[in-house]
């Protein structure tokens, strides 16, 4: 996906094992209804787990839950 603002750069997501998904580069959040949008080009930690308080970036809580992902 590239962003109108920055074309020439990549996003890239990395599927972290027991964690998070690492998002990095551009990207563009919309919440279920399509409303309040986010544009970043950091790094962005989604949760997996679905335990996380801060829905959809992850809080850390996989830790807590001993969430294993499959190998």
């Amino acid at each position: 996906m590239t962003h109108p603002e920055q074309p020439d750069e990549e996003t890239l997501i990395v599927a972290c094992p027991n964690g998070p998904l690492l998002v990095r580069g551009p990207i563009e959040i919309v919440d279920p209804e399509g409303g309040q949008s986010m544009h970043t080009s950091r790094t962005v930690a989604l949760c997996r787990c679905g335990v996380s308080t801060i829905k959809p970036f992850c809080d850390g809580t996989h830790k807590l839950v001993d969430f294993r992902t499959a190998t």
